[in-house]
């Protein structure tokens, strides 16, 4: 997924929502990196193709729930913090989560 953010400069420090779950979010990333690696190799040795579907389904719920929790902390944090404040800030933020929730959903 790609950054819309423009790059850090280093000169503010942001904290983005997920970071106390960030540790757990890689875990299940690389939990799905390596579905995702098997679902190659079982590819590669011609394993019989609803057996390829079934990884390919469960690797596809490990990453929608790894979008979940994400989308979870997103609301609980930076979402917030903007409601909050109000405002320009809060609208975009929720525009921001309503669209995010549209992708998902499309997904």
């Amino acid at each position: 997924m790609a950054d819309e953010h423009p790059p850090d400069t280093g000169h503010v420090t942001h904290q983005h929502g997920y970071a106390g779950d960030k540790d757990a979010i890689l875990t299940r990333l690389r939990r799905v990196e390596g579905q995702v690696r098997g679902i190659a190799r079982m590819v590669d040795e011609d394993t019989y193709c609803i057996d390829v579907l079934t990884q390919v389904s469960a690797a596809t719920r490990a990453l929608e729930n790894v979008a979940l929790l994400l989308l979870e902390d997103h609301l609980d944090h930076c979402v917030r913090d903007a409601a909050v404040k109000g405002g320009a800030e809060a609208d975009a933020k929720i525009a921001e989560a309503s669209a995010a929730i549209a992708r998902l959903v499309r997904s």
